[in-house]
């Protein structure tokens, strides 16, 4: 069975107004479907990838791609998430049991069981270990990068931007300036967006993750054309490579729109 019909055949929970429908109920024409099978929806890559599509909602809209999303947690998890990044509630689902990702055979993460630990503890020790880079290639080096700055990503915190990142007091993004001038990705600038995610999912740990047995289940993207043909897909691998370009993961757009700019 294709993916797409997969998804096509997969009913769960929407989150705007708790009913079980197909994830792809009200799509089905669209000229172009992206499909997102996100992490944990308290995962640094739920988030980002949110941060993302939220900054780049117009650019979407015109280029009429529709964006169905399915992540794990349950439905309070999903209504916390959509509250905070700004992702529309009408178009996410919740899979409190990572049902669809392991349909699809996404990477489960690194998967060593201590005797003795229940699932939760093996899951916790095992995220760990991914974000220290074992069974996660990639995952230190993008860590860095948050660090350095990058020049080939756009600038992320507009000048006049407040951000509230607690431990750190609030910072205007114009503070960038002086870590690196603007245009593009500043030193430190990525590393406070995902202090300021990781701030977020602590503070409400048991919200966004109500089952912590799957903390290391890894996502995927799916992009579809109006009859269902698979245009384009990436599987996770590692935390924090929820794209294959990460300085701009919805670059990969650019080759199926007549917008050029998802660069």
């Amino acid at each position: 069975m294709s993916t797409y019909n997969i998804l096509s055949q997969t009913e769960r929970q929407r989150v705007s107004d708790g009913a079980v429908v197909s994830i792809l109920s009200g799509c089905e024409s669209s000229p172009r479907k992206l499909v997102l099978i996100l992490p944990q929806l308290g995962d640094f890559d739920s988030l980002e990838y949110a941060w993302w599509l939220r900054r780049d909602t117009d650019r979407l809209q015109s280029q009429n791609i529709v964006i169905r999303a399915v992540g794990i947690g349950d439905r309070t998890s999903g209504q916390k998430f959509c509250d905070f990044t700004g992702f529309p509630p009408d178009c996410l689902f919740v899979d409190p049991t990572a049902q669809l990702h392991q349909t699809l055979n996404l990477y489960s993460g690194l998967a060593l069981k201590l005797p003795g630990l229940s699932s939760g503890a093996n899951a916790w020790l095992n995220l760990m270990l991914m974000c220290a880079g074992i069974g996660s290639p990639g995952t230190l080096a993008e860590v860095f990068r948050g660090y350095k700055g990058d020049t080939k990503a756009p600038q992320l915190i507009g000048d006049e931007e407040i951000v509230k990142a607690a431990p750190l007091p609030p910072l205007k993004g114009s503070f960038f300036k002086w870590a690196g001038g603007k245009g593009y990705q500043r030193p430190f600038e990525l590393a406070t967006l995902r202090l300021r995610n990781m701030t977020e999912v602590l503070t409400n740990w048991k919200t966004y993750v109500p089952n912590p047995a799957y903390l290391t289940q890894r996502g995927a993207t799916f992009l579809f054309d109006k009859q269902g043909e698979l245009l384009y897909q990436h599987c996770d691998r590692a935390i924090l490579g929820f794209a294959a370009n990460m300085s701009n993961p919805l670059s990969f757009l650019k080759d199926f729109v007549s917008d050029k700019n998802f660069n």
